[in-house]
């Protein structure tokens, strides 16, 4: 098994997250998943389901996703090290 490279796979977890975090609030705004939208803004402030509360929450979620991604990717290795078989 491969060591994940972290600084990659935290931008990568922050660009997706924060994607999603845009395409959800600019579809919310169509209608669909508004609920969605209103549960994440309770942690996103100015998050919502509107043009710049997308830009907001992608912000966010880009922020949110890389914290995630590094805190994964440098246990994983961290446990790799740790499991693997010499």
């Amino acid at each position: 098994m491969n060591k994940l490279h972290i600084k990659a796979f935290t931008i990568a977890c922050g660009i997706t997250w924060g994607l999603a975090m845009l395409f959800l609030a600019w579809v919310s705004s169509f209608g669909w998943g508004i609920r969605d939208v209103s549960v994440i803004s309770g942690l996103y402030l100015g998050y919502a389901p509107t043009f710049l509360g997308g830009i907001v929450g992608a912000l966010w979620g880009f922020v949110d996703g890389a914290i995630g991604g590094f805190l994964l990717s440098y246990f994983y290795n961290l446990l790799l090290k740790k499991f693997k078989k010499k």
